[in-house]
């Protein structure tokens, strides 16, 4: 059966009820012609999140596969835990607000086909070119994106869009450590892998607010920057072993 599943669709998804069923409509529509599957991770949520998935499977689709957390664990912990048990060649990754849009992934799924000659290809990232967010999260993104691509040079405009397309084996060669989704694009590249940006959509939250927050992201964040830095200077990975024949 997993060899039948081209891409998997994770959302982590914390107490966003009121979004999940159109989101995951959304889903269906646009991958309707694609072998896929769709893995939820109710990431500890305390309103209906969890009976809203299992109502949505229920009515027919069975594509869904439910995880959950008995409390938050973050986003990072939730796409590490949904890429372990993933069946698709390729991960792409939602936020649970709605504000990706679904319908992006087929365009991104195309690169991925046109590209297949380039074996080392192994993330498309999203490139959110119209942020619908509030002026001070915009400037915060910003400010992060900034200070990021200069310490890690890792030549990506939008790091912190939740749309992206990974190959599930690359994913799971990445260390491990919370908020590392933040650096999947400096972490791929770590390990020698390419990536090219492709831009996405980016819609209003319509309803629910956000569960992840702005300032303890920030000094979280700056905290990891420091460390993926270390990590990347550190790293021998460019070079190969060769192998001696005879």
């Amino acid at each position: 059966m997993s060899q039948d599943i081209f891409v998997s669709v994770l959302i982590p998804a914390k107490n966003e009820a009121s979004n999940l069923k159109s989101l995951l409509e959304e889903i269906r529509i646009a991958l309707a012609d694609e072998a896929y599957e769709i893995i939820v991770v109710d990431d500890g949520s305390t309103d209906a999140s969890l009976q809203e998935l299992r109502q949505t499977r229920h009515s027919g689709l069975n594509t869904l596969r439910i995880l959950r957390h008995e409390r938050s664990l973050g986003q990072s912990t939730s796409l590490y835990h949904a890429a372990l048990v993933a069946r698709g060649q390729w991960l792409a990754t939602l936020d649970g607000d709605g504000q990706n849009d679904p319908a992006d992934i087929p365009g991104m799924l195309a690169l991925v086909r046109s590209e297949q000659g380039r074996v080392d290809l192994q993330l498309v990232a999203g490139h959110r070119v119209n942020r619908r967010d509030t002026a001070s999260k915009r400037w915060a993104s910003r400010f992060a994106n900034g200070l990021r691509s200069r310490m890690l040079k890792d030549q990506t405009p939008d790091t912190g869009c939740g749309l992206k397309l990974i190959q599930r084996a690359a994913f799971l060669r990445l260390p491990y450590f919370d908020h590392m989704h933040r650096f999947i694009p400096a972490l791929i590249q770590r390990h020698n892998g390419q990536m090219i940006t492709h831009p996405v959509n980016h819609r209003p939250r319509t309803a629910g607010v956000s569960n992840y927050g702005n300032i303890d992201r920030a000094l979280v964040g700056i905290l990891d920057l420091i460390g993926v830095w270390w990590l990347i200077r550190r790293t021998r990975l460019h070079a190969h072993a060769q192998e001696i024949e005879g």
